[in-house]
């Protein structure tokens, strides 16, 4: 019981009230995106005309989803691996729309790429 005692009365001079002025801080709110995964497709190529003809409208394919805006931030790796780019979509729109949206790329299209799409939870206010 003594030692029950001089442990409250330590937390009590060290501020143990202090739970009242440093509240545990709220779970943050969490906000949906897609995240794709662009793959090498069966018809994977990167060295022909036609490859570079398809990047040209895959690249302009990836603008336009952004006007539309409903892609946030897409890139390559750089690794050369079988993931060859990410693609962050905004999680307003559902799914099946978004990968409508998606799979109307040209390099998808083509089977130069495979795309795979999954709904992924982000802190509100970390991406734009």
């Amino acid at each position: 019981m003594r030692i029950l005692l001089l442990v409250f009365t330590l937390l009590l001079a060290n501020g143990a009230t202090g739970f009242a002025q440093n509240p545990v801080p709220e779970t943050p709110k969490m906000v949906k995106y897609y995240l794709g995964l662009l793959k090498k497709g069966p018809q994977w190529d990167s060295t022909s005309a036609k490859a570079s003809e398809i990047q040209k409208h895959h690249l302009a394919h990836l603008r336009h989803m952004h006007e539309l805006g409903k892609l946030t931030v897409a890139g390559p790796f750089g690794d050369n691996g079988e993931i060859r780019g990410i693609l962050i979509f905004r999680g307003k729109d559902p799914i099946d729309d978004i990968r409508k949206l998606a799979e109307a790329d040209p390099a998808v299209q083509s089977g130069r790429m495979m795309l795979e799409l999954h709904p992924w939870y982000v802190q509100d206010g970390i991406l734009p």
